[in-house]
């Protein structure tokens, strides 16, 4: 599992998010310029370095209506520009991920906005799960971080794999189109709707 020192300086050195470093250190085994490398190949550098310090003042809404009228999502995808609004890469990307939340129905955007309490609420939970195992507590910290990461996995929007190829996350499809569009691309907020059921907006 990555140092949370070496995660930050990665972080620093790169400007990519947080997971992506995270990921990045574990498959290069903590070295830093490996890590670097990792992180290029995934775009992430290519994609922070063209977003950082930017900001998205255009965009579109997208919504989806599923066929039999029961289920809709909502999404805003922002750009910095109008004319990459009227972009067809930008417009099949809002469309995709509004069908992504109808079909995957996140609760949350990113892992980094989910409220503490609830974090801290499903940490309990997998502390319990682990608590009657005979295994030192290092051991069953990292099987419960490894748990809340999964779990963030699945209830974040940007970490779900992409219902059209399941080889990448929402995230990476996203630093793709950054690093061919060639502007900062941020999903701002999306609701989804179902027919009797309580609707999920972020």
């Amino acid at each position: 599992m990555a140092d949370p020192k070496q995660v930050m300086e990665l972080r620093n050195r790169t400007n990519a998010g947080m997971m992506a470093c995270k990921k990045a250190l574990d498959e290069a085994g903590g070295d830093m310029e490996k890590a670097i490398e990792v992180l290029r190949r995934m775009g992430e550098v290519k994609a922070a370095q063209k977003t950082a310090e930017r900001t998205t003042a255009e965009g579109l809404i997208f919504t989806y209506l599923h066929h039999n009228k029961k289920m809709a999502a909502m999404l805003e995808l922002q750009c910095e520009s109008d004319f990459v609004a009227r972009n067809e890469d930008f417009l099949t990307l809002g469309n995709d991920l509004a069908m992504q939340v109808a079909a995957m129905n996140p609760d949350f955007l990113s892992p980094e906005s989910i409220p503490e309490a609830d974090v801290d609420r499903q940490r309990k939970l997998f502390l319990e799960e682990v608590a009657a195992d005979n295994k030192p507590e290092e051991i069953k910290a990292k099987i419960v971080q490894g748990k809340l990461d999964k779990w963030m996995n699945d209830v974040c929007l940007v970490k779900q794999p992409f219902f059209k190829d399941e080889e990448k996350t929402i995230e990476q499809l996203l630093n793709e189109k950054i690093a061919t569009i060639g502007e900062k691309l941020s999903i701002a907020r999306f609701v989804r709707w179902e027919m009797g059921k309580k609707g999920t907006s972020c």
